[in-house]
């Protein structure tokens, strides 16, 4: 199998610290793409599932369902905008991460970009989390399509270096 093409960017983000930012597009109404984001029977093709009560401020738990041995962990939903955005922040007690999704659409089709929102400093570690972002979204637009999910192996380390190199090169 061919490996995929790399499409993350870093951007600047108004706090001083850094986003990595990747996109797919979808031929769909955002309340379509928003519900494959979101509900968590979808959500578990292609990320895992997650129980609780939603909401602006809440915490759920959720479980990435193609990792080896992840049990369930706290996911607190910081803003929930249906059908625009999405800003959770994973298990607080842990090193936390922050993830913002924003839809946006026009001529029947439906972006998502995927913004993995990093401290300000230096940039680090992108050369394993780049390609997993690059899987998850693969595997989010797969299963929204019906379509075979990828391999994990096609993304890492083949995608490692891209990564690596983005903090030198901007994006």
């Amino acid at each position: 199998m061919a490996s995929p093409v790399p499409t993350g960017r870093l951007l600047t983000c108004e706090d001083g610290g850094t986003a990595l930012a990747l996109a797919r597009t979808l031929t769909a109404p955002p309340k379509d793409v928003w519900a494959h984001l979101t509900d968590p029977a979808r959500t578990a093709l292609w990320f895992g599932p997650w129980r609780g009560e939603p909401g602006p401020g809440a915490t759920v738990e959720v479980r990435t369902a193609f990792e080896e041995e992840a049990g369930w962990s706290p996911l607190v939903i910081e803003v929930c905008e249906p059908p625009r955005r999405l800003l959770v922040a994973t298990d607080p007690a842990a090193e936390s991460w922050r993830l913002e999704f924003l839809l946006s659409s026009g001529g029947g089709r439906t972006s998502v970009e995927l913004r993995h929102l990093l401290p300000a400093g230096p940039v680090a570690g992108l050369g394993e989390t780049g390609p997993g972002w690059e899987y998850y979204l693969d595997m989010f637009t797969a299963s929204f399509a019906g379509v075979p999910l990828p391999s994990f192996s096609a993304y890492y380390p083949a995608l490692r270096g891209f990564y690596e190199e983005l903090p030198r090169t901007g994006g």
